[in-house]
């Protein structure tokens, strides 16, 4: 190596850098120089020691008089070369979305460009996770120099060490200089930004002059030994990789308890044949006004269990939560309150909602474990086909806790297995709001044919099945314990007890 080209004493990380090149094997080099392979990609695949972010501060150009002897004939045709095995990644020069050729001369430049990218997608953060993806190429090309590597120098020490793959080497490369730029750590955080290489086009731009037989036979003489190797062994590429910058961050949460005071609001959207059913839903209404506060892509609404469109949700409320796809920002619980003001003052009053709050993830298994215990407390407006009479009051609020066997009612059996569950109808049990001792039957005056029946079920009981018997495909049911025909005019649920929430 040429001693002309010794940095300063003063460039510690050049220095370090330029012993570590001097150290290399000479004839490795001119072999994998001569490939077609760029300077960084060199010192991965030969050098014994670490790959270290060192060599994100020295230029391209610089690593090349440093790994050649003297000799930088043609040197700016030989820098303009696409990487035959990192087609350009650890080169730091790509193609943007226009493509146009982006060329970085060290790590800190490259980042620069990254975090332009970043500040576009206008996310807040103070830490991130890097993610990157290379083309399958640039993985089997490095696996079959390093094939070569191993056979030609199998007896050298350097070439048995383990080799930092491309991905991971631009880890290297750019996480200082890109934390820097950002101002942000880097850790496991649930914000991700993935760097995705992928080549210009796999027919036109990316001339593939390697063919399939080419390929079996360039894999056969790996499995014969064969250590012969050309330009000819690679899939060429002589334009860099197309990069683009996706940021992403997790899901993030926010619960509350919601009411529906409308009898023609659905829980979800529900559209039928280009149809709107309903006059609208409730995971619109709050789902619409929590996603343009974070900024966010897209969102899901969960909720414990759902009540049918013609049925109110009063009471406490039940639990519900809203996932948003990549928030830009996670909205203040102030912000919240003024969301949660907004909805249940809106002119139709159709949905309200309260306890509004910012979650963690772990809110998942607590709705999944409230599902399975949770209680659910109803009143019904039932006629039935005879004068309501004092003995049904009393044979009604006797009853203690009831089993009973409901098959999957006749109006969800398009969109239901046919199954057979027992539940439990709790005659004796607590409203968040309201003691019930019992299952409680109301008169309703100047009409002996109408009642209002109070009663707390097992999650999962279909009240309406319960009440008319479903063509007795549910036993016993009002009904049957009324002995006679029973019907349910209206139904509103008046409390879903489920632990924290």
């Amino acid at each position: 190596m040429s001693d002309e080209a010794k940095p300063s004493s003063g460039e510690h990380k050049s220095g370090r850098v330029y012993e570590a090149a001097r150290s290399l094997h000479s004839t490795a080099v001119k072999d994998l120089l001569s490939l077609g392979v760029c300077e960084r990609c060199i010192f991965r695949l030969v050098s014994v020691e670490p790959f270290v972010s060192d060599l994100s501060s020295v230029s391209a150009s610089t690593l090349r008089s440093w790994l050649e002897s003297g000799d930088e004939e043609d040197a700016s045709s030989e820098e303009s070369r696409v990487c035959i095995v990192c087609l350009g990644v650890l080169q730091l020069v790509f193609s943007d979305a226009k493509q146009t050729l982006v060329r970085s001369e060290c790590g800190s430049d490259y980042a620069a460009r990254i975090m332009d990218l970043v500040k576009e997608e206008g996310h807040e953060f103070d830490s991130f996770a890097l993610e990157v993806s290379v083309p399958s190429t640039i993985v089997e090309n490095d696996r079959a120099v390093l094939f070569y590597l191993k056979g030609k120098y199998k007896s050298e020490g350097w070439v048995q060490s383990e080799k930092i793959s491309v991905k991971d080497a631009l880890k290297v490369l750019v996480l200082d200089p890109l934390k820097a730029s950002l101002g942000a750590k880097s850790d496991s955080s649930s914000f991700h930004i993935r760097l995705t290489y992928s080549k210009a086009s796999d027919e036109a731009q990316c001339a593939s002059e390697t063919t399939k037989h080419e390929r079996k036979k360039r894999k056969t003489g790996e499995e014969n030994g064969s250590t012969c190797m050309s330009e000819n062994s690679f899939e060429k590429v002589y334009e860099p990789c197309i990069l683009s910058v996706h940021c992403n961050k997790m899901p993030i949460f926010f619960s509350g308890r919601y009411f529906k005071y409308s009898r023609n609001v659905s829980q979800s959207r529900w559209i039928i044949d280009d149809e709107r059913m309903g006059e609208a839903s409730v995971e619109e209404i709050i789902g619409g006004n929590i996603l343009p506060a974070c900024f966010g892509d897209s969102y899901k609404f969960h909720a414990a269990g759902r009540e049918d469109i013609d049925v109110r949700m009063l009471g406490s409320g039940r639990p519900f939560l809203v996932e948003v796809q990549n928030s830009r920002k996670c909205p203040s619980q102030e912000s919240l309150m003024e969301i949660e003001e907004k909805i249940n003052n809106s002119e139709k009053k159709l949905v309200g909602v309260k306890d509004l709050k910012f979650i963690g993830s772990q809110c998942w298994a607590m709705m999944r474990e409230g599902e399975a215990e949770k209680q659910k407390q109803y009143a019904a407006l039932v006629w039935i086909s005879r004068p309501l009479e004092e003995k049904d009051i009393n044979s009604i609020t006797a009853l203690k806790e009831l089993k009973i066997l409901q098959k999957t009612p006749v109006r969800v059996l398009h969109r239901r297995s046919p199954l057979e569950r027992e539940r439990t109808i709790h005659c004796k049990g607590q409203s968040l709001l309201v003691p019930i001792l019992r299952m409680k039957v109301e008169k309703i005056k100047g009409s002996s044919h109408y009642f209002l029946l109070h009663l707390c079920t097992q999650a999962g009981t279909y009240i309406k099945e319960f009440v008319h018997g479903d063509l007795g495909r549910t036993s016993p049911s009002m009904g049957s314990i009324l002995g006679c025909r029973a019907e349910i005019i209206q139904l509103d649920v008046t409390d879903v007890k489920m632990g924290d929430f």
